[in-house]
């Protein structure tokens, strides 16, 4: 553990951003499981309603800096192309 006062803080608050960041990516990754469940399932109608949420999540934890751009999307354009197979 640090002694001066400044690093103590500075573990302080790395602590809440971590915490903070992990209800991000921890919803992110849930929306993406039961849309994939969905998918497993072959229910296509549950499936596109859950896809734009989905997208939201997932633009959410790019926007915190918790995953990248590029994951970001090509996560998006994997489920995207998931979903559309269903439909086909």
């Amino acid at each position: 553990m640090a002694n001066i006062k400044q690093a103590k803080k500075r573990v302080e608050i790395n602590q809440k951003k971590r915490t903070h960041n992990i209800k991000f990516k921890s919803d992110m990754r849930t929306h993406i499981k039961r849309l994939e469940k969905m998918i497993a399932q072959n229910d296509a109608e549950e499936a596109k309603a859950a896809l734009p949420v989905t997208f939201r999540k997932i633009d959410k934890a790019v926007q915190h800096g918790n995953i990248h751009k590029n994951r970001g999307n090509r996560q998006k354009s994997r489920l995207t192309k998931k979903v559309n197979e269903l439909s086909a």
